[in-house]
C-alpha cells in the first residue's frame, strides 16, 4: 500500500503563507485542519495518507508558539495531479481566493518529491518583538539582551510537567535593541534544537502581554542567513 501511494505523486509543492490579525491565536493542529479546508476549497488535487483515518498529505516546516504572528510560514502538499495552468501565479490566487482573513498565500514553488522532510531543512528563524509597555524603553531592552547574550547558561524549564530542563543560550544566535524600541533575534529551529520565542520573551522578564512577536523568517538549510 505504502508503495502504491508513493506512485500517485506527480508534484509537491511548498506553500510560503502569512499567519496574521486574529490567527495568531490559532494552535498548529488548528492550522493544519484549516489549511486541508482551503486545499479542498481551491481544488488542489490532495494526495492522501493511507490507513483507517486518511488525510492530505502535508507537512509544516516549523510549528509557531499561540500568539505569534509570521510572514514566513511554510507547508509542503503532495498531489496526485499537477498543477499546470497559470502556475504558480493563479494557484496562488485560487488559495486565497480560499483563505479566511490571517492567512495569506504569498508564494507556491515546485520541490522535487523525494527532497528531505521540510522540517529536517530548517535551521533558524528571525523574529521580531515589538514592545507594547511604555516602561520597556530601549535602553532597558538593550541592557537586558545584553545580559542574555553575556550569560554562559540560561537554564530553562519545559513539559507538561515544567519536568525538563535545557539551555536556551546556544538557540539565541543573535539579539539586538534598535533605538526605536524593538528587539530582534535570530533563533535555533529546526532539528539541532528549538529556541522559542515565548521562552526567550520570559527570559528577558516581558509578559506576553507587554509585547508583540512576529516571525519575519523562516532560513532553510540551503538558504543564506
Amino acid at each position: 500500500m505504502r508503495h502504491m501511494n508513493r506512485l500517485l505523486t506527480q508534484q509537491r509543492i511548498r506553500v510560503t503563507f502569512t499567519k496574521e490579525g486574529s490567527y495568531r491565536f490559532i494552535g498548529h493542529l488548528d492550522l493544519a485542519k484549516t489549511w486541508e479546508r482551503i486545499l479542498r476549497r481551491a481544488q488542489i488535487p490532495l494526495e492522501y495518507t493511507q490507513g483507517f483515518n486518511p488525510r492530505p498529505r502535508m507537512q509544516f516546516a516549523a510549528a509557531l508558539p499561540v500568539g505569534v504572528t509570521s510572514e514566513d510560514e511554510r507547508v509542503d502538499v503532495w498531489l496526485t495531479e499537477r498543477l499546470e495552468d497559470g502556475f504558480p501565479e493563479a494557484w496562488i490566487e485560487r488559495l486565497n481566493g480560499a483563505s479566511p482573513t490571517g492567512l495569506r498565500t504569498r508564494q507556491i514553488e515546485d520541490v522535487p518529491v523525494k527532497d528531505d522532510a521540510l522540517p529536517t531543512l530548517v535551521t533558524s528563524a528571525d523574529y521580531v518583538i515589538t514592545p507594547r509597555d511604555p516602561a520597556l524603553t530601549p535602553d532597558m531592552l538593550r541592557e537586558r539582551a545584553n545580559e542574555l547574550l553575556a550569560a554562559e547558561t540560561l537554564e530553562r524549564v519545559r513539559g507538561s510537567k515544567q519536568d525538563k530542563t535545557y539551555d536556551l543560550r546556544p538557540l539565541i544566535l543573535d539579539l539586538r535593541a534598535s533605538d526605536d524600541g524593538q528587539l530582534t533575534a535570530r533563533l535555533v529551529t529546526g532539528e539541532r534544537g528549538t529556541g522559542r520565542a515565548d521562552e526567550l520573551l520570559d527570559a528577558l522578564g516581558i509578559a506576553p502581554e507587554q509585547a508583540l512577536v512576529h516571525r519575519r523568517r523562516l532560513y532553510l538549510g540551503d538558504e543564506p542567513a
